[in-house]
């Protein structure tokens, strides 16, 4: 095995008070109620349009034009990127994993749902010296996962073999994205779904701790 890629929300970041408190703020700036945190660990993890649909009550989803929703979508998106450093942290023990897997020379790279510049924000000011060889959120154009595009590009660009890449995620998302991509999948227990659903999901590997990560290898 030679490469460790990561989804970000909920692997190597707890971002779920952030994304919460943003998605909240929105609905009450439009007159819909807002829901507990603990609410929107069943609703991220397919990208930011997919989480404000289901935030929105069903009536007034089905009552929205496009471009009323799409205007929702980037009302959320902007208040999440200038609110989402306030109390987003990296889960316990995941710097020294990613230093130990750097030290070993295990190639790192980030791929998420998330927007392509807000990945990119977050893992450079959380992981300011560990050597990602690549960091990619959603971009337009390419289809999120499990759509196997975006994780097929990240290798292409790397030079890495499918089969040789650990991809370790929380969710059943990441676990389909790893097999539709051909890489092999690892799921977290620390994240926001849960040791069962990413069981469920045929996770290959199941690990409780970040410090359980370099003795996958």
């Amino acid at each position: 095995m030679k490469a460790f890629i990561f989804d970000l929300d909920g692997t190597l970041l707890n971002t779920l008070e952030d994304i919460g408190r943003a998605c909240n703020a929105v609905l009450a700036a439009h007159g819909h109620p807002a829901h507990p945190l603990a609410a929107y660990r069943r609703m991220v993890g397919n990208g930011f349009s997919r989480l404000v649909r289901s935030a929105l009550p069903p009536t007034a989803l089905r009552d929205l034009a496009p471009e009323a929703l799409d205007a929702l979508v980037d009302e959320a998106r902007l208040w999440y990127g200038q609110h989402m450093r306030e109390r987003t942290r990296p889960y316990e023990g995941m710097p020294d994993a990613l230093t130990a897997l750097a030290r070993r020379g295990l190639t790192l790279a980030v791929l998420s749902n998330k927007p392509d510049e807000l990945t990119r924000e977050l893992v450079s000011h959380y992981f300011p010296h560990v050597p990602f060889a690549d960091v990619r959120g959603g971009r337009p154009g390419t289809p999120l996962k499990p759509d196997p595009a975006a994780p097929g590009a990240m290798l292409a660009q790397l030079h890495l073999e499918a089969g040789q890449c650990f991809y370790v995620g929380d969710s059943d998302v990441d676990m389909l994205t790893a097999r539709n991509a051909g890489m092999v999948s690892v799921g977290v227990a620390w994240g926001f779904r849960g040791l069962e659903e990413v069981r469920a999901a045929g996770a290959r590997h199941l690990v409780n701790t970040p410090a359980q990560l370099p003795e996958l290898i």
